[in-house]
């Protein structure tokens, strides 16, 4: 579903997935806002405005001019964990409609994103960075998490990362 430029993974063009190598996702993000403009798409073209201005505090912050995939990738992470928390904060506050609101927009944020490796594969990369960490206490979770995080940092959740090393250092 979603696009991550030279990485090969499935883009939408017109609707239709496509394998992209050349496209950043900064300019498939841009591509996008002119689409939902002329679509007059309203809510898409909000969802991915605030994208294209978190990419532009991303880029301001680097002092650069463009955004790497690896760099536009963390945003889209940050910004699909933002979107959770505030879809339960909101649903525990009982506004569904905010929380509705959130969950297209993190639907939206979710499309440009490579899907994260399951559990299975998950563990697995843990139990490499317990053994090559020589890891043997919950004491040395800094160590799993760093060398999990370092080798496969965007294909995993942190937080399952965590929960997966905490089991096997116990």
């Amino acid at each position: 579903m979603g696009f991550v430029g030279s990485l090969g993974y499935p883009s939408r063009v017109n609707g239709r997935r496509e394998v992209c190598l050349h496209m950043s996702i900064s300019s498939e993000i841009t591509g996008s806002i002119k689409e939902a403009m002329k679509a007059r798409d309203a809510d898409r073209l909000k969802g991915l405005r605030n994208i294209r201005a978190a990419f532009l505090n991303k880029e301001k912050e680097a002092g650069s001019d463009s955004i790497s995939d690896e760099e536009a990738l963390v945003v889209l992470r940050k910004l699909a964990k933002q979107r959770v928390e505030s879809i339960e904060l909101y649903e525990k506050g009982g506004r569904q409609d905010l929380a509705d609101s959130e969950k297209s927009e993190l639907a939206l944020i979710e499309g440009y994103l490579p899907k994260l490796a399951d559990e299975e594969t998950t563990r697995k990369y843990v139990q490499e960075a317990i053994d090559s960490t020589k890891a043997s206490s919950p004491k040395d979770m800094g160590k799993v998490m760093g060398a999990v995080m370092k080798d496969h940092k965007s294909e995993v959740d942190g937080n399952v990362v965590r929960k997966i090393a905490s089991e096997l250092l116990s």
